[in-house]
């Protein structure tokens, strides 16, 4: 019997919902071992960058992220070992010097813009999920969030919306589209497809004996 985790990803736009359908998956089987482990922990380290040029970073771009990391930290908790999670501060642009200690559990979600850009990491993931709503809808949520949450300004966001992150998603996030085994709608409204999701991965889990 395959007792290994089962890893799955969850991709999609900046703003699509991903976090969303992240926290219902979590949240239904939140009696068992689950964790979540968000790529936006996983920004490569600038330190020795000086900050004019981490302001010019592009978070939206495949090369922002240190995937060599992320997939070593996969494969420790699918060997059931704890792992030192990263911590990004955004208002210095590169790496805390905090960690988490995140324990192994049964269940792993990776959820972020580009998890299914990379294959390594694909390959590691039972279920690959993208989650697919319209622009309009995630230019307004990432603009509420940026402004709320990291006081940006409403010109900044749209500045970068515009020049950066409709861009990259064309290129490098919409793609990966292709590779996913199901495709969400509408982020966390979505019940009907979160609610066969659910019963998907409880067939996963009963069939490694983990339910």
């Amino acid at each position: 019997m395959d007792h290994k985790p089962v890893i799955i990803g969850v991709a999609g736009g900046s703003g699509s919902g991903k976090t969303s359908v992240t926290n219902s998956i979590y949240e239904t089987f939140k009696g068992h071992s689950i964790l979540v482990i968000e790529q936006d922990y996983y920004y490569k380290d600038q330190g020795h960058l000086p900050m004019e040029e981490r302001l010019k970073t592009n978070y939206d771009h495949p090369l922002a992220f240190d995937n060599e990391l992320l997939y070593k930290h996969l494969e420790k908790l699918l060997r059931y070992e704890a792992i030192k999670k990263p911590v990004y501060d955004y208002t210095r642009h590169t790496r805390s010097d905090k960690t988490i200690v995140v324990e192994p559990k049964d269940v792993i979600i990776i959820e972020g813009i580009l998890v299914l850009e990379d294959e390594r990491l694909r390959n590691l993931m039972d279920i690959k999920i993208f989650v697919d709503t319209d622009a309009d809808l995630r230019i307004i949520r990432r603009l509420i969030r940026d402004m709320e949450e990291r006081g940006r300004s409403f010109d900044s966001v749209i500045s970068q919306y515009l020049n950066v992150v409709r861009p990259m998603h064309n290129q490098f996030i919409e793609p990966t589209k292709r590779y996913a085994d199901i495709i969400i709608p509408e982020g966390g409204h979505n019940h009907v497809a979160i609610d066969l999701l659910a019963t998907k991965i409880k067939t996963i889990l009963e069939q490694k004996s983990f339910l």
